[in-house]
Protein backbone atom coordinates (compact mmCIF):
# COMPACT_ATOMS: atom_id res chain seq x y z
CA UNK A 1 0.00 0.00 0.00
CA UNK A 2 1.26 3.47 -0.87
CA UNK A 3 1.68 5.91 2.00
CA UNK A 4 -0.56 8.50 0.32
CA UNK A 5 -3.39 5.97 -0.04
CA UNK A 6 -3.07 5.10 3.64
CA UNK A 7 -3.08 8.76 4.68
CA UNK A 8 -6.05 9.64 2.46
CA UNK A 9 -8.05 6.67 3.66
CA UNK A 10 -7.19 7.29 7.30
CA UNK A 11 -8.18 10.96 7.06
CA UNK A 12 -11.46 10.17 5.33
CA UNK A 13 -12.38 7.55 7.89
CA UNK A 14 -11.39 9.86 10.72
CA UNK A 15 -13.94 12.40 9.44
CA UNK A 16 -16.68 9.80 9.16
CA UNK A 17 -16.59 9.29 5.39
CA UNK A 18 -17.21 5.80 4.08
CA UNK A 19 -14.11 4.21 2.56
CA UNK A 20 -14.20 0.68 1.17
CA UNK A 21 -11.04 -0.93 2.52
CA UNK A 22 -10.83 -3.96 4.86
CA UNK A 23 -7.92 -2.56 6.83
CA UNK A 24 -9.85 0.67 7.49
CA UNK A 25 -12.87 -1.25 8.75
CA UNK A 26 -10.62 -3.08 11.17
CA UNK A 27 -9.04 0.19 12.28
CA UNK A 28 -12.40 1.89 12.73
CA UNK A 29 -13.63 -0.93 14.95
CA UNK A 30 -10.92 -0.22 17.53
CA UNK A 31 -12.32 1.58 20.63
CA UNK A 32 -9.48 4.06 20.62
CA UNK A 33 -10.25 5.20 17.10
CA UNK A 34 -13.61 6.71 18.12
CA UNK A 35 -11.87 8.67 20.87
CA UNK A 36 -9.30 9.94 18.40
CA UNK A 37 -12.03 10.86 15.89
CA UNK A 38 -13.94 12.84 18.50
CA UNK A 39 -10.78 14.61 19.64
CA UNK A 40 -9.88 15.68 16.11
CA UNK A 41 -13.40 16.90 15.37
CA UNK A 42 -13.55 18.78 18.66
CA UNK A 43 -10.27 20.50 17.82
CA UNK A 44 -11.68 21.68 14.49
CA UNK A 45 -14.91 22.90 16.07
CA UNK A 46 -13.02 24.68 18.86
CA UNK A 47 -10.86 26.44 16.27
CA UNK A 48 -13.88 27.57 14.27
CA UNK A 49 -15.57 28.85 17.40
CA UNK A 50 -12.47 30.88 18.25
CA UNK A 51 -12.12 32.20 14.70
CA UNK A 52 -15.82 33.06 14.30
CA UNK A 53 -16.71 34.25 17.77
CA UNK A 54 -19.13 36.94 16.58
CA UNK A 55 -21.11 34.40 14.59
CA UNK A 56 -21.15 32.15 17.65
CA UNK A 57 -22.48 34.97 19.82
CA UNK A 58 -25.26 35.66 17.33
CA UNK A 59 -26.51 32.08 16.99
CA UNK A 60 -25.58 30.55 20.34
CA UNK A 61 -22.93 27.97 21.15
CA UNK A 62 -25.02 24.85 20.56
CA UNK A 63 -26.19 25.96 17.10
CA UNK A 64 -22.71 27.10 16.16
CA UNK A 65 -20.92 23.93 17.20
CA UNK A 66 -23.43 21.76 15.36
CA UNK A 67 -22.91 23.81 12.17
CA UNK A 68 -19.14 23.85 12.67
CA UNK A 69 -19.08 20.05 12.93
CA UNK A 70 -20.86 19.78 9.58
CA UNK A 71 -18.34 22.17 8.05
CA UNK A 72 -15.34 20.40 9.60
CA UNK A 73 -16.38 17.04 8.20
CA UNK A 74 -16.81 18.51 4.73
CA UNK A 75 -13.78 20.83 4.79
CA UNK A 76 -11.11 19.58 7.20
CA UNK A 77 -8.00 21.66 7.89
CA UNK A 78 -5.31 21.68 5.24
CA UNK A 79 -2.52 22.11 7.78
CA UNK A 80 -1.91 22.26 11.49
CA UNK A 81 -2.28 26.05 11.83
CA UNK A 82 -5.83 26.05 13.18
CA UNK A 83 -5.69 29.80 13.83
CA UNK A 84 -6.13 30.17 10.07
CA UNK A 85 -8.76 27.46 9.75
CA UNK A 86 -12.15 28.15 8.26
CA UNK A 87 -11.49 30.35 5.23
CA UNK A 88 -14.62 29.00 3.53
CA UNK A 89 -16.95 29.12 6.52
CA UNK A 90 -18.87 32.23 5.35
CA UNK A 91 -19.62 30.60 1.99
CA UNK A 92 -20.65 27.45 3.82
CA UNK A 93 -23.13 29.43 5.92
CA UNK A 94 -24.56 31.04 2.80
CA UNK A 95 -25.62 27.60 1.58
CA UNK A 96 -26.42 26.07 4.99
CA UNK A 97 -30.18 25.49 5.15
CA UNK A 98 -30.57 26.08 8.92
CA UNK A 99 -29.02 29.55 8.44
CA UNK A 100 -31.54 30.61 5.79
CA UNK A 101 -33.51 32.65 8.35
CA UNK A 102 -30.33 34.57 9.26
CA UNK A 103 -29.37 36.10 5.90
CA UNK A 104 -26.88 38.50 7.49
CA UNK A 105 -24.82 35.67 8.99
CA UNK A 106 -22.43 35.09 6.03
CA UNK A 107 -21.54 38.81 5.90
CA UNK A 108 -20.83 38.83 9.64
CA UNK A 109 -18.73 35.68 9.19
CA UNK A 110 -16.67 37.44 6.51
CA UNK A 111 -15.86 40.18 9.01
CA UNK A 112 -14.78 37.55 11.54
CA UNK A 113 -12.58 36.06 8.82
CA UNK A 114 -11.26 39.52 7.99
CA UNK A 115 -10.21 39.94 11.63
CA UNK A 116 -8.25 36.68 11.49
CA UNK A 117 -6.55 37.61 8.21
CA UNK A 118 -5.77 41.07 9.56
CA UNK A 119 -4.27 39.58 12.71
CA UNK A 120 -2.08 37.12 10.80
CA UNK A 121 -0.99 39.44 7.96
CA UNK A 122 2.57 40.62 7.40
CA UNK A 123 3.84 43.85 8.89
CA UNK A 124 4.54 46.75 6.53
CA UNK A 125 5.17 50.48 6.51
CA UNK A 126 2.05 52.61 6.54
CA UNK A 127 1.49 55.90 4.72
CA UNK A 128 0.72 58.79 7.05
CA UNK A 129 -0.48 62.33 6.51
CA UNK A 130 3.10 63.60 6.65
CA UNK A 131 4.19 61.29 3.82
CA UNK A 132 1.36 62.42 1.60
CA UNK A 133 2.04 66.07 2.39
CA UNK A 134 5.59 65.71 1.05
CA UNK A 135 4.36 64.79 -2.43
CA UNK A 136 4.47 67.59 -5.01
CA UNK A 137 1.16 68.74 -6.57
CA UNK A 138 2.16 67.55 -10.03
CA UNK A 139 3.26 64.12 -8.76
CA UNK A 140 0.40 63.49 -6.33
CA UNK A 141 -2.25 62.40 -8.90
CA UNK A 142 0.17 59.77 -10.24
CA UNK A 143 1.17 58.37 -6.84
CA UNK A 144 0.29 54.72 -6.43
CA UNK A 145 -0.75 53.57 -3.00
CA UNK A 146 -1.69 50.05 -2.10
CA UNK A 147 -3.78 48.71 0.74
CA UNK A 148 -1.69 47.73 3.73
CA UNK A 149 -1.18 43.93 3.86
CA UNK A 150 -3.20 43.81 7.08
CA UNK A 151 -6.10 45.93 5.79
CA UNK A 152 -9.43 44.25 5.14
CA UNK A 153 -12.55 46.03 3.95
CA UNK A 154 -16.07 45.01 2.99
CA UNK A 155 -19.44 46.43 1.99
CA UNK A 156 -22.77 44.68 2.56
CA UNK A 157 -25.67 46.03 0.50
CA UNK A 158 -28.54 44.25 2.22
CA UNK A 159 -27.73 44.15 5.92
CA UNK A 160 -25.98 46.21 8.63
CA UNK A 161 -23.34 43.50 8.94
CA UNK A 162 -20.71 45.81 10.38
CA UNK A 163 -23.10 47.26 12.97
CA UNK A 164 -23.97 43.74 14.12
CA UNK A 165 -20.35 42.64 14.15
CA UNK A 166 -19.05 45.77 15.85
CA UNK A 167 -21.68 45.68 18.59
CA UNK A 168 -20.61 42.17 19.57
CA UNK A 169 -16.90 42.86 19.27
CA UNK A 170 -17.25 45.95 21.44
CA UNK A 171 -19.40 44.16 24.01
CA UNK A 172 -22.52 46.18 23.24
CA UNK A 173 -24.73 43.28 22.14
CA UNK A 174 -26.54 42.92 25.47
CA UNK A 175 -27.75 46.53 25.29
CA UNK A 176 -29.14 46.34 21.77
CA UNK A 177 -31.55 44.33 19.69
CA UNK A 178 -31.85 43.66 16.00
CA UNK A 179 -34.91 45.90 15.89
CA UNK A 180 -32.87 48.86 17.15
CA UNK A 181 -30.53 48.79 14.16
CA UNK A 182 -30.82 50.96 11.09
CA UNK A 183 -31.54 48.03 8.80
CA UNK A 184 -29.57 49.18 5.77
CA UNK A 185 -26.26 48.22 4.20
CA UNK A 186 -22.96 49.31 5.68
CA UNK A 187 -19.22 48.89 5.30
CA UNK A 188 -16.24 48.06 7.48
CA UNK A 189 -12.50 48.66 7.57
CA UNK A 190 -10.21 46.46 9.67
CA UNK A 191 -6.55 47.36 10.05
CA UNK A 192 -3.56 46.50 12.22
CA UNK A 193 -1.17 49.44 12.09
CA UNK A 194 0.48 48.32 15.33
CA UNK A 195 0.01 45.28 17.55
CA UNK A 196 -3.77 45.08 17.69
CA UNK A 197 -6.52 44.83 15.09
CA UNK A 198 -8.75 47.91 14.99
CA UNK A 199 -12.02 48.49 13.16
CA UNK A 200 -14.22 51.35 12.03
CA UNK A 201 -17.10 51.98 9.62
CA UNK A 202 -16.26 52.62 5.98
CA UNK A 203 -18.36 54.25 3.31
CA UNK A 204 -19.11 52.67 -0.03
CA UNK A 205 -16.83 55.27 -1.61
CA UNK A 206 -14.04 54.17 0.73
CA UNK A 207 -14.52 50.56 -0.31
CA UNK A 208 -14.39 51.59 -3.98
CA UNK A 209 -11.19 53.58 -3.36
CA UNK A 210 -9.43 50.67 -1.66
CA UNK A 211 -10.61 48.32 -4.40
CA UNK A 212 -9.07 50.65 -6.98
CA UNK A 213 -5.80 50.90 -5.05
CA UNK A 214 -5.68 47.10 -4.82
CA UNK A 215 -6.00 47.00 -8.61
CA UNK A 216 -2.93 49.25 -8.95
CA UNK A 217 -4.71 52.46 -9.94
CA UNK A 218 -2.95 55.76 -9.30
CA UNK A 219 -4.34 58.16 -6.71
CA UNK A 220 -6.31 60.31 -9.15
CA UNK A 221 -7.95 57.31 -10.83
CA UNK A 222 -8.73 55.69 -7.47
CA UNK A 223 -10.27 58.94 -6.25
CA UNK A 224 -12.42 59.06 -9.38
CA UNK A 225 -13.64 55.54 -8.65
CA UNK A 226 -14.67 56.63 -5.17
CA UNK A 227 -16.47 59.74 -6.41
CA UNK A 228 -18.24 57.77 -9.12
CA UNK A 229 -19.80 55.65 -6.37
CA UNK A 230 -20.79 58.68 -4.27
CA UNK A 231 -20.24 62.14 -5.80
CA UNK A 232 -21.00 63.77 -2.43
CA UNK A 233 -17.99 62.12 -0.79
CA UNK A 234 -15.63 64.42 1.10
CA UNK A 235 -12.50 62.89 -0.38
CA UNK A 236 -10.10 64.77 1.90
CA UNK A 237 -11.95 63.41 4.94
CA UNK A 238 -11.96 59.92 3.46
CA UNK A 239 -8.21 60.06 2.90
CA UNK A 240 -7.72 61.27 6.45
CA UNK A 241 -9.69 58.31 7.76
CA UNK A 242 -7.70 55.80 5.72
CA UNK A 243 -4.34 57.36 6.59
CA UNK A 244 -5.13 57.58 10.31
CA UNK A 245 -6.29 53.95 10.27
CA UNK A 246 -3.03 52.76 8.71
CA UNK A 247 -4.93 51.29 5.78
CA UNK A 248 -2.50 52.39 3.06
CA UNK A 249 1.08 51.52 2.23
CA UNK A 250 3.46 52.94 -0.37
CA UNK A 251 4.46 50.95 -3.41
CA UNK A 252 8.12 49.98 -3.69
CA UNK A 253 8.74 52.97 -5.97
CA UNK A 254 7.24 55.44 -3.47
CA UNK A 255 8.93 54.59 -0.20
CA UNK A 256 10.85 57.78 0.22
Amino acid sequence: MQLTAFQDGFSATLLGHAVQAPWLSALESQPGFAVYRNTVLKGCVDALQANYRTVCQLVGEDWFRAAAAVYARAQPPGDGLLMDYGAGFADFLAGFAPAAELPYLPAVARLDRGWTECHLAADATTVGRDWLARQTPDALPLVQLRPHPAARWAWCDEHPAYALWQSHRDGLALSMSLDSLDWSGDGALLTRPHAQVTWRPLSRAGVAFLDACAQGQALEAAATSALDVDPATDFAALMGTLLDAGALAPTDSHTG
